[in-house]
Parts: C-alpha cells; structure tokens; sequence
C-alpha cells in the first residue's frame, strides 16, 4: 500500500508545485478571456446586475457603424505601417554599429538603452517637451537647418506625426537589444572568409548579416506588431487623450472610452472591439509566421 501509494503522490507531485500557476492562468487569464468574448455577444448588457436583453451582434454593429471605432482603425494600421518598418530599419543600422568595437561602446549602448528602464510616462514628458513649438529641440534643429518650426501638439493635423516619432524611439531599445543578441550569436568566421574571398562591408552585410539575422528580425515583427497594435500609454503624455481634436482614436483607447469614458460604461462594446483588435493581431501574426516558415523552406532549399 505504502509503495502504491508513493508512486502515485509522485505521478501528482508536479501538478502540487503547478498548480499554484496554472490557478492563476485560469482566474487572470483564461477567466477574463472567454469572459470577454461572452459579454461581447450580450445585447444591453449591464455589468453590475449581470441583466442582457439577449445574445446576438448588435455590438459588433454598432462599433462597426462608429465613426469614431473606423477612425481607430485606421489610426492604429497606420500607426503600425509607419512605426514597424522605421523602427525595424533604425534598429538594424544601431545595432550594427554598436556591435562594432568601437570607442566608448558601453556609454552608447547605455545612451541607447536607457529608455527602455524609464516609465513611458516620464519618456513621454520628455518628447512633449522637445515637442514644444516656442522652446523645443526639434524645432531648435529645424530652425538651424533652415526649416520652420512645426507647432506638433498643438495643431490635429501635426498630431499623428508626433505619435509615430515617439513611439519609433520608444520601441528602439527593445529591438535593439533584440538585434544586438541576434549579432553576437553569429559566428566571426563568416566575415573573415568573406573578407578573404574580397567582399566590402556592404557585401558582408547584405549577403551575411540580414539572411543571418532574418529569424531574429521575424520574431521582432511579430512581437512589435503585437505591441504597436495596442498602442494607447504613448498617448496621455503628449496629449492626455486621443489627440487635440479627438482625432487620434486607437483600438485600445477606443475600448477603454467605451467602459471609462461614458455614462453609462458600454461594456459590450468594448468587449466587441477587444475581439475585433484579438482577430487583426491574430491574422497579422498568422501571416508573419507563414512568410516566415516559406522564408525558411526557401532558405534550406537554397
């Protein structure tokens, strides 16, 4: 009995030191999620008493007949397709560089890093002080290079271009770090036969670095788009909300105006654009991870 018993408290013994973790997936995680979904299909719902009118797509609906849900569409693609490739490009040039041995190594990749261990909120306060039209640097520099200030926050038009500068530079570090740990994993011998056979250091670069580089710089998308789809802290600093004339509406903010900003809160349509936002990212990254495997196919193939 004793023996019996032994092996099977040894059987359970890795669910015990589990189960502390999988409680927690279960109540924060996977409790939320198929709550979510559920609400998004509940008519009139009212989150205190629980009360709906019943299930169906008035949600899905009336957020796709929201001017203001279309126009967080087509800020948060736009905020994507400006910020990833710029970014993903600028990374790949630093990190490159800062792979080099040069001069002063360690204070540049500190200089570069450093963002990245300060709050959004404090980084933001910092650009929307160089932001500033009378007495900030970026309108310093453009003046000393000829070109006349451009008033950022406080013109609507002006806003979205803010937005996509701040957030190129506060994703940078991470993808940097990324990079730079894709570098160093390749091996030096590969450029000194390169070097051998005459190559420059274009050459090396685009024949031995970026094909060498691709998976790190897949994973990078992936996660980046991810991120950059939610974006939402990068825009109370700069503008304490969507915009000057509300005309910088995310995703996200969207479905934190729908159950903070109305009275009173709009739970299923939040719910119904957090689903919406869940499906995009979920097809982008399905698409990412196909080009990716192709890529790959294509590369061992070769």
């Amino acid at each position: 009995m004793k023996r019996w018993s032994k092996i099977s408290f040894k059987r359970i013994e890795p669910f015990l030191y589990l189960a502390p973790f999988l409680i927690g997936i279960i109540i924060f995680t996977l409790y939320p999620i198929f709550n979510v979904f559920f609400m998004s299909f509940k008519e009139n719902y009212k989150y205190l008493t629980g009360e709906f009118s019943g299930y169906g797509f008035d949600n899905f609906v009336q957020i796709l007949s929201d001017p203001y849900f279309i126009q967080s569409l087509k800020n948060t693609f736009s905020y994507v397709l400006i910020v990833i490739p710029i970014s993903t490009c600028l990374a790949i040039v630093f990190a490159v560089l800062l792979n080099q041995n040069i001069k002063l190594k360690a204070l540049f990749q500190t200089a570069y890093f450093l963002p990245m261990v300060t709050s959004v909120t404090a980084v933001g306060m910092a650009w929307k002080f160089m932001f500033n039209y009378n007495s900030g640097l970026i309108n310093f520099f453009l003046n000393l290079l000829g070109f006349e200030g451009i008033n950022w926050l406080q013109i609507a038009s002006n806003n979205f271009a803010a937005l996509a500068i701040f957030g190129i530079c506060n994703i940078l570090p991470f993808i940097i770090i990324l990079l730079l740990s894709g570098l160093q994993n390749i091996d030096p011998l590969y450029y000194t036969a390169a070097k051998v056979d005459g190559a420059n250091t274009l050459t090396c670069f685009f024949r031995i670095t970026l094909p060498l580089l691709a998976p790190t710089i897949c994973m990078v998308l992936i996660v980046n788009t991810i991120s950059t789809f939610k974006v939402f802290n990068e825009l109370f600093p700069l503008f304490n909300g969507p915009g000057i004339a509300y005309n910088l509406f995310t995703v996200v903010y969207y479905i934190y105006y729908q159950f903070r900003g109305l009275t009173p809160p709009k739970y299923g349509l939040a719910a119904a654009a957090a689903i919406i936002l869940f499906i995009i990212i979920f097809c982008f990254t399905m698409i990412q991870l196909y080009v990716q495997k192709k890529y790959s196919l294509e590369e061992n193939k070769s």
